[in-house]
């Protein structure tokens, strides 16, 4: 495993506004993961990128210095000042080799998630995988890890009670909204239909709240969200346009800007003087923050839930140990097969080669003594040869493997 690094940006380490500077836009995904690849020559490479974590899974034999981080930072995100990329330095950590397997396991089991147990990051570490393998950046390698990454924490959320009444980002934020006692006809603007306001949506239309428009960059997913919702469907642009009011605003984007900037908030207001709610939870904030100090509101953050996020780890820190040693013996697990695979496809060119073989000794080396045999003797020896064709091929393997067991 001694290739396997992770360079990860997290909660834990950095402001949760500042991990916003280290977000890749799903459109720019695939440019500037190329960009780095070709730039260190890395066989592999997925991207992680949560509410409060970034982070590049690598399959690489570079050494992960201070030089090698900030080049790769720059190469990611060219539009960083000099000041941000230092910065950047000293923020980030650096997991590898066996560490860097423990630490995917743990943010796989949310061990590392700011609300210990909420299960939604499995579900966005195996979407950050998939677009990443449909994008042609990861490999056998990679496909591995991520096996027993998803097997880990299946164990961890069955055989422990870390994900018993999971408390996540989007059902601590849902129970500050509901504490506010909106009306069930409140008139709600749901501003992107990523997985979060999805989650979100399932919880305000689960307490019979029947109100809703949806705004989206793309204007297909904005109607996907809406239909469910039986509301109405708008594009991002519409957001400037909008004069239907609203009581709630929720929303979580990937933009690097503010969306909700105070023009367009006094826009949506046309006239209404009273007091709003605005649940953000995007990092970085989706609302600029003119727009909360110049009007009254209700103000719902990511970074609010934190206290709640440190109260639930307290209650949860029993549970801890036990997800922990399941992840300890996941990662003893792992080594033989990762150990396996490599024997595997070091040896995956042995039977072409004595297929190999075996014609050359038949077309060329005794062309001549088997061109003098009649059919039948032709037909035995052709028997005898694949008989012992296929014990050639399966010797090697078992032995490899044997060795591997005896080693372990």
């Amino acid at each position: 495993m001694k290739q396997l690094k992770v360079l990860a940006f997290t909660h834990k380490h950095i402001d949760l506004q500042d991990i916003g500077k280290f977000v890749i836009c799903n459109q720019s995904l695939q440019v500037r993961l190329n960009a780095v690849k070709e730039k260190f020559e890395i066989p592999e490479i997925f991207y992680v990128g949560t509410c409060n974590r970034v982070e590049f899974v690598l399959c690489t034999a570079h050494s992960i210095t201070p030089s090698f981080i900030k080049e790769f930072v720059k190469a990611v995100h060219p539009e960083l000042s000099e000041e941000q990329l230092e910065g950047s330095l000293k923020k980030a950590q650096i997991y590898e080799d066996e560490v860097a397997l423990e630490h995917l396991m743990r943010v796989s089991c949310s061990l590392e998630s700011l609300v210990v147990g909420e299960k939604e990051i499995l579900a966005q570490v195996r979407k950050s995988y998939e677009c990443c393998k449909e994008a042609g950046f990861t490999g056998d390698f990679m496909r591995l890890i991520m096996t027993q990454l998803v097997k880990t924490a299946k164990e961890v959320y069955t055989d422990t009670k870390i994900s018993k009444n999971p408390i996540s980002v989007v059902s601590l934020a849902y129970r500050k909204l509901r504490d506010l006692n909106m009306c069930a006809n409140a008139r709600i603007l749901i501003i992107g239909a990523g997985e979060t306001n999805q989650n979100i949506a399932k919880y305000l239309q689960k307490h019979r709240y029947s109100n809703f428009a949806v705004f989206n960059r793309s204007i297909e997913n904005s109607r996907k969200l809406a239909a469910e919702l039986n509301g109405e469907a708008y594009s991002l642009e519409d957001l400037k346009h909008y004069k239907k009011g609203f009581d709630a605003i929720i929303t979580c984007t990937s933009a690097t800007e503010p969306i909700i900037t105070n023009e367009i908030y006094q826009s949506l207001l046309n006239g209404e003087t009273d007091k709003k709610v605005i649940v953000d939870l995007a990092v970085p904030n989706d609302t600029h923050p003119e727009v909360l100090s110049n009007n009254p509101i209700h103000f719902i953050e990511v970074k609010s839930l934190q206290e709640v996020a440190n109260q639930n780890m307290q209650e949860r820190y029993a549970e801890l140990v036990y997800a922990e040693e399941i992840i300890s013996k996941n990662i003893e697990e792992f080594k033989p097969l990762l150990r396996q695979r490599r024997i595997e496809l070091a040896m995956k060119e042995v039977p072409l080669k004595i297929k190999e073989i075996k014609r050359t000794a038949l077309d060329t080396v005794f062309a001549e003594e088997v061109g003098q045999l009649d059919e039948a003797s032709k037909d035995t020896l052709e028997k005898i040869l694949s008989y012992m064709e296929k014990k050639y091929i399966s010797v090697p393997m078992i032995m490899a493997k044997e060795i591997l067991v005896n080693n372990s």
